[in-house]
């Protein structure tokens, strides 16, 4: 310890952009932080790394903590480490981005932290940097959009493609035209058709379809080219 005793200390925290998808809206969970500095206002949800834990099992921890989730998509966004970033002390943050069936999540876990789920569209004010975080988890989602499918981590099992595409579009902030997207979509060989049918789009009905698992995870040609 002697050799570091002459070098800074800081303390090293992980924050976690937690995405969902409700209504056709892509929703971001945020809490009310509990302490000071910046009591009450919006924050991502972290913690500190402990001792004897990675950065990655940190971020798990917070997400089961507060989700009740323990399967979860997660993926880092990057290291913030500007001085001045949390005007309490120097805190290093790992920045992490997950994505959350809302249908799955441990609805009481979630209230018990006073958490509330914001479109992306009317985030409120947040606290630090949090902003700029959640600026570029958006950024990674869209980059992971873009070559693999994003549908078995935010849809239930099984979807019509216009959900898929109305998933996509919540991403991308964005419209894409039906018949393009569905002909690049199946292209991809990565879904599955199934036997039954959704009749709420067309009288028709619209056949569901699912991830196929030993396929969803490929290399894919770039899907919002379409």
């Amino acid at each position: 310890m002697k050799l570091y005793s002459n070098h800074p200390k800081h303390f090293v925290a992980v924050d976690c952009a937690i995405f969902g998808y409700r209504n056709e809206e892509l929703c971001l969970l945020l809490y009310p932080r509990g302490f000071e500095p910046s009591q009450g206002k919006w924050s991502l949800m972290g913690g500190f790394i402990q001792k004897n834990e990675s950065s990655e099992e940190a971020a798990k921890r917070v997400l089961n903590e507060t989700t009740g989730l323990k399967n979860i998509y997660l993926e880092q966004i990057e290291t913030f480490t500007q001085p001045n970033r949390d005007p309490e002390a120097r805190v290093i943050s790992i920045g992490y981005y997950a994505l959350s069936r809302m249908d799955e999540y441990d609805e009481k876990t979630v209230r018990e932290h006073g958490a509330h789920w914001w479109p992306i569209t009317e985030l409120p004010q947040m606290i630090f940097d949090h902003a700029n975080m959640v600026e570029k988890a958006l950024i990674k989602l869209q980059q992971k959009s873009g070559y693999s499918i994003v549908g078995k981590e935010l849809l239930p099992e099984k979807f019509t493609l216009m959900q898929l595409r109305k998933l996509y579009e919540a991403i991308f902030q964005r419209e894409f035209d039906p018949g393009n997207f569905r002909k690049k979509i199946l292209s991809l060989d990565t879904l599955q058709r199934l036997n039954t049918k959704n009749y709420s789009e067309s009288k028709k009905g619209a056949f569901y379809y699912k991830c196929q698992n030993s396929k969803s995870e490929k290399i894919l040609d770039r899907i919002v080219k379409i």
